[in-house]
């Protein structure tokens, strides 16, 4: 009977530290890894959008809109559409920063999928990139590897976004805020204008909801090009 009882007791404990171990690898050890390559993305990602130089696309409102749809108001005659090539999957693309939760030139990589994430918010390949017309979706963790998402609960409308990219800075304003299934992929779909999807699990340490957070572009250099998209699509 004893022997039953010190068996149990040390099978107990082991399972408490591995437990106990696993999270802290999760939780800190992730943190600590995804960190280093978050440093060294940052470093090579400046060098590289010194580097690039945009396209440009000059576009006439006239054309560019339906005929009974007028521009919106102080429309210039030519209105320039920057743009850039997309990523290679699992590249640095992006930096995205985020004032209120003290987030400054995160590096945002091209793919959502496990790996990808691992070094930080990815973007969704089906979408447009951040920046450009349409609706742009971003996704990261909230508790692992670096949390890039960790507070974004404290976000309210308002609150603006803003992306880095080849094209240059564009800045977005929190304009809704919702908590949805995973299974609620409408979240992704085409919006006319200038749009930043953001997605992140919810709650806290668990998959089982998304919280999703969409901004709209407010400036930027493409910010003239996207207020034509949403008059015309609008």
């Amino acid at each position: 009977m004893r022997y039953r009882v010190q068996v149990v007791g040390w099978t107990l404990i082991w399972s408490g530290v591995f437990i106990f171990g696993y999270l802290g690898w999760q939780l800190f050890v992730t943190d600590w890894l995804n960190a280093g390559v978050q440093e060294e993305a940052q470093q090579e990602l400046v060098e590289e959008l010194e580097a690039v130089e945009p396209d440009v696309e000059t576009v006439d409102p006239a054309e560019f809109l339906p005929p009974d749809v007028a521009p919106p108001p102080e429309t210039p005659d030519a209105v320039e559409l920057f743009t850039e090539d997309t990523p290679q999957p699992g590249s640095a693309f992006a930096f995205l920063s985020i004032d209120k939760l003290g987030i400054d030139g995160l590096v945002v990589y091209e793919g959502v999928d496990r790996a990808t994430l691992r070094s930080g918010p990815g973007h969704m390949p089906s979408t447009p990139l951040p920046g450009q017309p349409g609706n742009s979706v971003l996704s990261g963790h909230r508790t692992t590897y670096g949390r890039p998402f960790f507070d974004f609960d404290q976000l309210v409308a308002g609150d603006r976004i803003s992306v880095e990219s080849a094209v240059g800075t564009h800045v977005y304003e929190v304009r809704e805020i919702e908590v949805v299934l995973p299974t609620d992929i409408w979240v992704t779909d085409p919006r006319p204008g200038g749009w930043l999807t953001l997605t992140t699990c919810h709650p806290k340490f668990s998959a089982r909801e998304r919280l999703v957070l969409w901004a709209e572009m407010v400036s930027g250099p493409n910010f003239e090009f996207v207020q034509l998209h949403k008059a015309k699509f609008s």
